[in-house]
């Protein structure tokens, strides 16, 4: 048999966003592992402390407030938000030339971030919010994390309940209630995604040596 055609194609920003408890991070993870060559995790740039065995470049680019508010003002994120006095904040220059190098990137933000980056790249954007099955299931696997106090649990509660409101700005909605069916479905999207017209950079080449072959 032989091997398929692939045509060079433009990369795609793969936003998942999710309440807290619903899966996201499991299924980034999932993602990640099973397109080891062809999709990577966005790396921000932060002006938090680097913790211990966190390494530059691969979990942030760690610099101070003074140099991270230039950068604003110089227009170098897609986005940025600042967090428990943290900023954070997406490197326009670094995502843009690995779209054209047909690379893709998997964002984990919440609906504020990808509301953002859908503004500034457009057709580059492709977004997935991930449902719980219920608020039920949403508070049970909260408490079975076992490591948050219950104000803290009551707070993230809240919180999800306003990002839930927001599930109608992204691309596409997946309920989480198993999680291998979820990952199949949200890498489904990405695969089907990839395929996308505008995003097949060589079919204009591609349909030319066609018409000159018929010729």
């Amino acid at each position: 048999m032989s091997d398929s055609l692939d045509l060079p194609r433009r990369g795609l920003m793969f936003i998942l966003s999710s309440p807290s408890g619903a899966g996201k991070t499991t299924i980034a993870r999932k993602l990640l592992a099973a397109e080891p060559d062809l999709l990577s995790m966005s790396v921000s740039v932060t002006t938090r402390p680097k913790r211990e065995g966190e390494v530059e470049g691969k979990d942030y680019y760690f610099t101070e407030s003074e140099e991270f508010d230039a950068m604003v003002e110089e227009d170098a994120f897609l986005e940025w938000a600042e967090v428990f006095g943290n900023k954070y904040g997406t490197p326009r220059a670094q995502i843009m030339d690995g779209l054209n190098e047909g690379r893709d990137f998997l964002f984990d933000v919440d609906w504020q971030g990808a509301q953002q980056l859908s503004q500034r790249a457009g057709d580059d954007v492709v977004s997935v919010f991930l449902l719980p099955p219920s608020i039920a299931e949403l508070d049970r696997r909260l408490h079975g994390r076992g490591t948050d106090s219950e104000e803290v649990i009551q707070g993230r509660m809240a919180r999800a309940l306003d990002e839930i409101s927001h599930w109608d700005a992204y691309n596409y909605v997946v309920i989480n209630d198993d999680i291998e069916v979820c990952f199949t479905k949200v890498r489904d999207i990405l695969h089907s995604e990839r395929l996308r017209r505008h995003r097949q950079t060589g079919l204009i080449e591609f349909t030319r040596t066609l018409k000159a072959l018929e010729s």
